[in-house]
């Protein structure tokens, strides 16, 4: 028994050749129109054929110009000296099975019989949901998917660090997930049948705040000045401003507070003495919150930021002009 095979959702084509030679003989064959002389099995018969059919199984689907089945999808193609040939349309996967052509010729009935194979494109059927997830939790995901043959399944996770494939499987583990883990990972089947199926599951790992930028500046009185505080966080962090342990509130007079998800900027748009001083930043999310010590200074005071936190240091490039001074007097 030969196999044919044949795209589920094509048209499969059974024919029966009856060539007129010196050697009488008759030839069938079953699958894609365009490729049929690839597919096919030959039977030989002589000049009295009586009778001729097409079964699946036991059912018989035409004999002759009769159809004996129900189904629309079969019909008859063609009834002549030279060709006996019906098709199937639309073919699916319970059409997969055994189908002989019958001849009779002297009371003597001949058969060959093909397989048919139908092939289907690959298709997702489950996949995980978007998932977030705290920093050091472990994750699964599953991506299950159906086809004929049966697909291989990937993991890729989406990502500029990433290199090649993080599963050969339906299902991902990641133990103790880090932030860096977080993003898209892509699910790919693939049966060689059609295009790849992709699907994707976004990934949200949740961290505490981390300051990653705590910057103090100097600024002469009457003048602009700007404290700037960068937090990385998931979920963004909320900012808030102290100086002395005394919150200050949005809408002070002179002062504004101006936040972004990962920036907070505390604005003096007319610096006085009053304002110098140390000033703490406050980032904090449902899963913690840090802080950082950012000073505010004026001319003749170099600020040093090191972890977030700043000081102040004296104007000790003034010690050798006053030396001089002094030697130049005596």
């Amino acid at each position: 028994m030969d196999n044919v095979t044949v795209r589920q959702g094509e048209s499969a084509t059974l024919r029966l050749y009856r060539k007129q030679s010196m050697a009488p003989a008759s030839a069938w064959l079953l699958g894609r129109p365009q490729e049929a002389f690839n597919h096919g099995k030959r039977c030989t018969i002589d000049n009295r054929v009586t009778r001729v059919a097409w079964l699946n199984r036991s059912t018989i689907l035409y004999a002759g110009n009769d159809k004996w089945c129900l189904d629309p999808r079969v019909v008859l193609l063609s009834n002549t000296q030279t060709q006996y040939s019906i098709e199937i349309q639309n073919v699916d996967v319970y059409d997969e099975g055994p189908y002989t052509c019958s001849v009779q010729t002297d009371n003597h009935p001949k058969t060959s019989r093909v397989h048919l194979i139908v092939q289907v494109s690959p298709k997702i059927v489950e996949i995980s949901s978007d998932i977030s997830i705290n920093e050091g939790n472990n994750i699964s995901l599953t991506c299950i998917a159906t086809g004929r043959p049966e697909p291989t399944v990937t993991w890729r996770h989406i990502s500029p660090k990433a290199v090649g494939f993080v599963s050969e499987d339906e299902y991902l583990e990641i133990q103790g997930i880090t932030r860096e883990q977080s993003g898209d990972y892509e699910c790919s089947a693939s049966n060689d049948v059609a295009a790849p199926v992709v699907r994707r599951v976004k990934v949200t790992v949740n961290y505490p705040p981390y300051i990653s930028e705590a910057k103090g500046t100097g600024v002469p009185v009457g003048q602009k000045g700007t404290l700037q505080c960068e937090a990385s966080a998931v979920p963004s962090a909320e900012f808030q401003w102290y100086k002395d342990d005394k919150r200050l509130i949005e809408g002070k007079k002179g002062v504004k507070v101006e936040n972004r998800p990962f920036l907070s900027k505390l604005i003096f748009f007319n610096v006085s003495e009053h304002d110098y001083g140390n000033y703490t930043c406050v980032a904090s999310n449902k899963l913690g919150h840090t802080n950082a010590s950012i000073m505010l200074f004026g001319p003749g005071a170099v600020s040093e930021v090191s972890n977030g936190t700043s000081r102040r240091a004296g104007c000790v490039w003034l010690l050798p002009l006053l030396v001089l001074h002094l030697l130049l007097k005596f």
